[in-house]
């Protein structure tokens, strides 16, 4: 597997309580990867270390070999990662187009050609992408908290990433959303039709805690717990992996 993410020794204290303790793990450009856990250890926190939300105590991160431990996240998402959060916080009072629109400014997209007479176009197709294209015009106030998903999935896609990574794309979401946005994603990273990711599309690291949904379409999972990494493989060998239950269940400490 050619390494495409990287993340070497990456630990994150809050006081006495150590939330991300010596991480390391690769991403391959062509793997989507899922990263489980009981509630509490660590796996956001694990994110915004890397997109430099928060400041990590130790350890490294690097993106096509470029250590990107100390850039502003403006910068990482300039050079090809974006994220998408849990809690979804769009701008309510603008228009849904417009929220996605200010994606499109990030250094990267505005590297690669896209210049101000082309960003509602941008913007229109990852809606297009996601779904929710006819509601454009709309304030964001009136989304569904399924709409909002695709809406932060939309944003996302407005900065032509390279690597998602995403906070729980499922949380609140019914069987039928759920199943809407995993197609969405998958058919995403085999290309799909957004942008300049014509035929090769986004590696994916994917939290989400509705585990059968996230089996169907990762290729690999690793299991955090209290901080550290407890285990990874396919699907079926997390599946059936008993300290994988066990630390589920809370009996278990790292």
């Amino acid at each position: 597997m050619t390494s495409f993410l990287e993340v070497e020794g990456l630990t994150k204290r809050f006081g006495g309580l150590v939330a991300v303790d010596n991480v390391s793990l690769q991403i391959g450009r062509d793997e989507i990867v899922g990263l489980i856990g009981p509630n509490g250890s660590g796996k956001t926190t694990l994110v915004r270390l890397i997109m430099r939300l928060l400041k990590p105590n130790a350890g490294k991160v690097r993106f096509k070999g470029e250590d990107i431990t100390n850039r502003h996240t403006w910068e990482i998402v300039g050079r090809g990662i974006a994220v998408t959060h849990q809690v979804v916080k769009p701008f309510r009072q603008l228009p849904i187009i417009s929220n996605v629109m200010v994606g499109c400014l990030a250094e990267g997209a505005s590297k690669r050609g896209e210049w101000v007479k082309r960003i509602e176009a941008r913007a229109r197709d990852a809606l297009e992408f996601c779904g929710i294209a006819d509601l454009a015009k709309e304030p964001a106030s009136i989304l569904t908290h399924g709409d909002l998903k695709r809406l932060e999935l939309a944003r996302a896609l407005a900065t032509e990433p390279e690597l998602l990574l995403l906070d729980e794309p499922f949380g609140g979401l019914n069987p039928a959303e759920t199943e809407l946005v995993a197609k969405s994603l998958r058919r995403l990273h085999k290309g799909g039709r957004f942008g300049r990711l014509h035929s090769e599309g986004p590696a994916m690291l994917i939290i989400e805690h509705k585990l059968a949904d996230l089996m169907k379409i990762v290729d690999r999972v690793i299991v955090l717990n209290f901080g550290k990494i407890l285990t990874e493989g396919t699907p079926q060998e997390i599946a059936n992996n008993k300290e994988v239950m066990e630390a589920y269940a809370g009996r278990r400490r790292g």
